[in-house]
């Protein structure tokens, strides 16, 4: 089982927003009470359907004023959106206030129409992520900003050495590795053409040895495995909810390349890779993920499940005290003493 596990979420509750962010700092404190290590949120622009927090690291501000030693991270934000230094800035301080708990993914994504919102072509995310993504390393290692009398403030050398980098291809996970970064993998991915049966860990595999390959020499490695999740103690109740959900992302992930069909449910769930069931069916089906045995972390999610808020929190429990113990895992001391 991979050291450490937390928790993600897109916040995207069937809720207005005010509730969304409740909830979402509801689960994370949740998390933080059981002993999971991390919470980790994602950044969207202007779709609440697809991501329902555009500010990531004000959310994660807030949340590090109610916990005290659950990690807070990023995946990710979407770095050619976003001015480097202002990111390096509000990142520095974020970090300070939480005591050093900040964990910073990055990556090009984001969905193609939100770039022209920032006067960009989606075509050039590619190299603006490239120049971005060098002007914010500099900046958080000290690095002169446009004049030598301008350095980052507060300091962020540490944080520096707490960057993670979100790919699908070996390419980019060769990239992170050179860098001595964190290398993020995706909860599902689009099948090769002509063979819609793939294994998730089989297309990740590749792209976890080029990670390595390129790690400089005497660099930890730190892979971040995230996996969707959804966990409750009756079976059918679990396959429900998740067919409700799944059913409603399955034209969404067709459209962006997936081959699934529109009726079956077994089949939606393989191949959006939704480990849905029992503790005991999950980590059955967990154990027999070899890409996740080779992750330092793992983030666990619903989407695009998305059950109830009180099924989530439910989830997050049995994941904390049956799913994560069943696999090896042991929850933070100083969160034991808390429950």
């Amino acid at each position: 089982m991979t050291a450490r596990v937390g928790i993600f979420t897109r916040i995207l509750d069937d809720a207005p927003p005010a509730e969304r962010y409740r909830n979402a700092v509801e689960q994370v404190r949740l998390a933080e009470r059981l002993g999971l290590d991390a919470a980790w949120v994602a950044q969207h622009h202007f779709d609440g359907e697809e991501g329902g927090l555009p500010s990531p690291l004000v959310l994660l501000s807030h949340l590090a004023a109610l916990t005290e030693r659950i990690r807070l991270g990023t995946a990710i934000i979407t770095l050619p959106l976003e001015n480097p230094v202002r990111v390096a800035e509000d990142a520095a301080v974020l970090d300070v206030l939480s005591g050093g708990r900040l964990e910073l993914g990055l990556g090009s994504g984001g969905t193609p129409k939100s770039f022209s919102a920032f006067g960009l072509d989606v075509a050039d995310k590619h190299a603006v992520h490239a120049a971005n993504l060098d002007v914010l390393r500099d900046a958080l290692v000290g690095g002169d900003l446009g004049d030598p009398r301008n350095q980052l403030y507060p300091p962020a050398h540490e944080l520096a050495q707490r960057l993670w980098q979100a790919t699908f291809s070996a390419a980019g996970a060769e990239r992170a590795g050179a860098a001595g970064d964190g290398l993020m993998l995706s909860r599902t991915q689009p099948r090769p053409p002509g063979d819609p049966d793939a294994t998730l860990s089989e297309i990740q595999h590749p792209v976890i040895d080029a990670y390595l390959a390129a790690l400089p020499a005497g660099t930890e490695p730190r892979i971040l495995a995230s996996r969707t999740l959804f966990v409750a103690e009756d079976r059918q109740r679990a396959r429900v909810l998740a067919g409700a959900g799944l059913f409603r992302a399955v034209e969404k992930l067709r459209a962006i390349g997936h081959d699934l069909p529109v009726d079956d449910l077994d089949t939606v769930i393989r191949r959006t890779d939704s480990y849905v069931g029992t503790p005991e069916e999950v980590v059955e089906l967990l154990t027999a993920d070899t890409a996740l045995a080779r992750a330092t972390d793992v983030s666990f999610q619903v989407h695009s499940i998305d059950p109830p808020h009180e099924d989530v929190l439910r989830s997050i429990e049995l994941i904390a005290t049956e799913v994560a113990p069943a696999m090896g895992w042991t929850p933070a001391p100083l969160a034991v003493a808390n429950l």
